[in-house]
């Protein structure tokens, strides 16, 4: 090809069908690469082809279409949908997106009667009811990934309700908690994140179907009955808003961010925790690679890419603020960006929860490394202010002061607190008396830590009853 070439516009054919008179010339070949959305919207050909089985059979029941078009509309349909799904189905970029691909060929396979199927409709809220109906179902499916996940969050916490390992506040060592209470964690805010994706599911099951271009049509149309057939709640009310309105993929990527968040977190205790540094846990060979130069790596690769893809999703979330921020009612050609950054991130979340789904179940602890973990960094000097409080009558902050000298003094002697004697502490302060030992042990700490939402083995065991009978 010549440079010229590079610039050439298309040949002058007819008018593109679509847009019927008003054009003369095809458009130049770059303006249709540019314009095209079919290469990814092709997705959406169930959600396309049900809303128009629901429009049809609407227009037939409302006398707009006569019962024999709306059947071979109907059986036409199908023969698309299975021509799509048995990959026999040719994509075209002239046809522009999914909607025109599967009109013309239901044209092709019925003739006039596949003309008729768009009256009382513009591709506005054509695409506004094909993508709503996408994004539902990928709710639907992130809230089971979800569920899974929490699932597998639980049974790690049963079986270590009572195993005792280190607490962090700047990643350093602060109290003893149990395993289970630092997995029934991530379960609190995935319950969060599962009923962001309900709330969000809820708020945008109405059906813009109807509003047609952006102020609804003169055919007498039975939007409820539309609403119906495709399951949501109600039509929409305002016409203008129908077609203009992408909050709920707003609302969609905005649950995903955040339960990327959550997993990112998670892939990164991953990470540190199976290090040789912490070695808190193992991770099979199903979800960690070796290095092609140092034999005795296992790296958490897994956990890795989980945690770098999730920038995906908050990357597509700010991405579709950006393309709406600026728009003035109703529809612009800026909101055919909204569908890859969604496409994108509904991949990448459901990929995200399945992989950390597999890798919770997988993960075994090593318990003598996390008691020994718990136990370091004086981890219990809060139990020894909290009994100076409780059975001598300290304030609080005469108590911290007393406690910090007791963690110096131990720090010098290189031993941790209860290796001090009776007599170093009451050096200190001459209150203190023997029975100050009992709290000191780590498992001494957590069993005492018996506050609702407290880190006990027996406060851990009923957040997994309660869990397990809510997941169940």
């Amino acid at each position: 090809m010549s440079a010229d070439d590079t610039t050439q516009t298309a040949a002058p054919a007819a008018a593109n069908a679509m847009w019927g008179g008003r054009f003369e010339r095809g458009p130049d070949a770059i303006m249709q690469a540019i314009n095209a959305s079919i290469g990814f919207d092709q997705r959406l050909y169930a959600q396309d082809i049900a809303g128009s089985r629901a429009h049809a059979a609407m227009l037939a029941a409302q006398g707009i279409l006569t019962s024999k078009d709306a059947e071979a509309i109907r059986e036409g349909l199908l023969t698309v949908l299975s021509e799509i799904e048995a990959g026999n189905f040719e994509f075209r970029v002239e046809q522009e997106d999914i909607h025109m691909a599967v009109e013309s060929r239901l044209t092709e396979i019925i003739g006039e009667a596949g003309k008729r199927l768009h009256t009382g409709r513009s591709r506005n809220d054509q695409v506004a009811v094909d993508f709503r109906l996408w994004v539902r179902a990928q709710c639907d499916a992130a809230i089971a990934g979800l569920t899974a996940l929490m699932q597998a969050f639980v049974a790690q916490a049963e079986a270590g309700a009572d195993w005792v390992m280190p607490g962090f506040t700047h990643l350093q060592t602060a109290q003893p908690v149990t395993w289970g209470h630092h997995m029934m964690a991530y379960v609190e805010m995935l319950a969060r994140d599962r009923s962001r994706f309900e709330d969000a599911r809820r708020r945008m099951n109405e059906c813009p179907l109807g509003a047609a271009a952006l102020a609804g049509t003169s055919f007498p149309i039975d939007r409820h009955a539309t609403a119906a057939a495709l399951g949501f709640d109600r039509p929409t009310a305002n016409s203008l808003d129908s077609v203009s309105d992408r909050d709920f993929a707003l609302e969609f990527l905005s649950a995903s961010a955040i339960c990327a968040m959550h997993l990112s977190r998670f892939a990164e205790e991953l990470v540190i925790w199976s290090s040789a540094q912490f070695r808190f846990v193992r991770l099979s060979d199903k979800w960690t690679t070796g290095s092609s130069i140092m034999p005795q790596k296992k790296n958490p690769d897994a956990a890795e890419l989980l945690r770098a893809k999730m920038g995906r999703i908050l990357g597509a979330t700010v991405a579709l603020f950006t393309v709406m921020k600026g728009l003035p009612l109703t529809y612009s050609k800026d909101m055919q960006e909204d569908k890859e950054q969604v496409f994108d991130a509904a991949d990448t979340l459901m990929l995200g929860l399945a992989a950390m789904t597999g890798m919770v179940s997988d993960m075994q602890a090593v318990t003598g490394n996390l008691r020994a973990a718990a136990a370091s960094g004086f981890s219990t000097a809060t139990d020894l202010a909290d009994w100076l409080v409780r059975e001598l009558g300290l304030p609080f902050r005469e108590a911290h002061h007393v406690t910090g000298t007791l963690v110096g003094m131990a720090e010098k002697r290189g031993c941790d607190l209860p290796e001090l004697s009776l007599e170093d502490m009451q050096s200190v302060y001459a209150g203190i008396r023997a029975d100050i030992f009992d709290v000191l042990g780590v498992d001494n700490s957590v069993n005492s830590r018996k506050s609702y939402g407290g880190t006990s083995p027996d406060q851990v065991r009923v957040q997994i009853a309660r869990w397990k009978a809510v997941l169940a």
